[in-house]
């Protein structure tokens, strides 16, 4: 296609270079036979109100899979077709068939996509979601449905679409090209697709105003709500209880309970702690309000099979997720506590490794002051331990409501990874006037100390 571009010519493109890239992305684009396996997940994921991190994981590799065959699809346009599907100033029937093609492809994939996600509106929200870690901005599901029904694309496909029903003769003759034939074959499969969206543009479009319509307004809404939270969430956890304990007393756990417990802790284990006269601890239930992620130093990392990351000061050994965000800390930040207990994790070295790896991933999100479970661009301290280990060999917490929301304090979160027999509780430090236990025995006065749920019991090693 020799296209005009304010009466320049544009260089000739090498057509032959794009077919192999069109014709796997056929096979390879998003359809209801190819998702079946997903399909029990997300009526799973709708019943209960969310997506369980491993549900929502395998929902964003489905996604980023599609989004890149896309953007090559959308290149393959761009450069066959200067940038648009009209056909002014070509005569190269070779190249329109190629780019044309790719559009069809697109708006297939795409149209998939949206009646997937306006079926299960829990799915629209999800991808809409932002998650760093898989490249996905936010509102970028938006963005495409926005692309499917505005009325200027509608016109250049169209535009094209007459165009290859006025030379469809031409183009079937091409079914035996040796380069061009699959592509041949490939139009006409999709002509009944391009026949149904035509019909359908009308109603495709009421219903993306709608969704626009609502969607501003719960954003607004929620960035309100969030707001509100973080302010009044920062300002609480900056307040302490007065007469809790003796002006200028500070933390039981010193600058040599913490050495102590670094020599002691390994990448994986998971620690519950508690300030005594923490303001937040009125509106957050049970005597357990917080957690963090001990990842361990680079050295224990490389000796697990996590591979060491240079940017990571040996002294950064914790993740923890607090009003500042998720972020790898010093022992000294995370540390700075009146109690906590240890849980470390009965699983296998090679599944610890796992979820330090993935709770690395999470490092860098904002401080999730709503509890909102069900997105996971926001984590709160106990959201991010659910995120690093739901799946990960036996372990599956389940959230419960509090407040009409379904989360995991950090009592629920102790409840169901110790009487699951996921983790072990193999230390406790500053409970019920006792400093440093650890063994059978830190089971026993963890049981005491909160509404457990767990039986009392040895472990089977005696951790000290």
């Amino acid at each position: 296609m020799q296209n005009q571009s304010e009466g320049a010519a544009l260089k000739e493109v090498d057509v032959s270079s794009h077919i192999p890239m069109l014709l796997a992305a056929a096979e390879a684009l998003p359809n209801r036979a190819s998702i079946e396996q997903y399909l029990d997940q997300l009526t799973a994921a709708e019943a209960r109100g969310y997506f369980l991190p491993d549900e929502d994981e395998g929902l964003r590799e489905l996604y980023s899979h599609y989004l890149a065959l896309r953007l090559s699809l959308l290149e393959c346009v761009s450069e066959v077709s200067g940038g648009t599907l009209s056909v002014k100033g070509t005569d190269n029937l070779s190249e329109f068939i190629v780019a044309y093609a790719a559009a069809c492809l697109l708006m297939r994939a795409g149209n998939f996509i949206v009646e997937m996600a306006t079926e299960h509106p829990i799915v629209m929200a999800k991808l809409d979601e932002p998650e760093l870690r898989f490249g996905l901005e936010a509102k970028i599901f938006t963005r495409i449905y926005q692309s499917l029904t505005s009325r200027k694309r509608w016109w250049g496909f169209f535009e094209a679409t007459r165009y290859y029903e006025a030379h469809r003769a031409e183009v079937v003759a091409l079914k035996s090209d040796a380069v061009l034939g699959p592509v041949v074959e490939l139009l006409l499969a999709e002509e009944a697709m391009v026949s149904a969206r035509r019909r359908d543009f009308l109603k495709t479009r009421l219903a993306y105003r709608i969704h626009s319509f609502i969607r501003r307004n719960h954003s607004g809404l929620r960035k309100t709500m969030f707001q509100m939270l973080k302010l009044s969430g920062s300002a609480v956890a900056e307040l302490k209880q007065p007469f809790v304990k003796p002006l200028g007393v500070g933390k039981r756990v010193t600058s040599e309970v913490r050495v102590r417990l670094l020599e002691f802790l390994e990448p994986g284990d998971v620690l519950i702690m508690r300030h005594d006269d923490a303001m937040s601890n009125l509106f957050l239930p049970g005597f357990w309000p917080h957690a963090a992620f001990y990842i361990g130093t680079n050295t224990q990392r490389a000796e697990l099979g996590v591979p060491a990351d240079s940017e990571i000061g040996e002294s950064i050994c914790f993740l923890e997720a607090k009003k500042d965000g998720v972020k790898l800390r010093p022992a000294e930040d995370t540390l700075q506590v009146d109690s906590f207990t240890v849980l470390r994790p009965r699983i296998p070295d090679a599944e610890r490794a796992e979820a330090v790896s993935r709770g690395l991933t999470h490092a860098g999100k904002l401080y999730d002051f709503i509890f909102d479970f069900a997105a996971a661009d926001r984590l709160a301290c106990t959201e991010l331990v659910y995120r690093s280990y739901h799946s990960v060999g036996p372990v599956a917490f389940e959230l419960q409501a509090h407040a009409g929301r379904p989360c995991l304090s950090a009592e629920d979160l102790l409840n169901q990874a110790v009487g699951g027999g996921w983790f072990e509780p193999v230390l406790i430090y500053g409970v019920a006037k006792q400093d440093w236990v650890a063994g059978a025995e830190a089971r026993e006065i963890l049981q005491q100390s909160f509404a457990s749920e767990f039986q009392v019991r040895g472990s089977d090693e005696d951790q000290g």
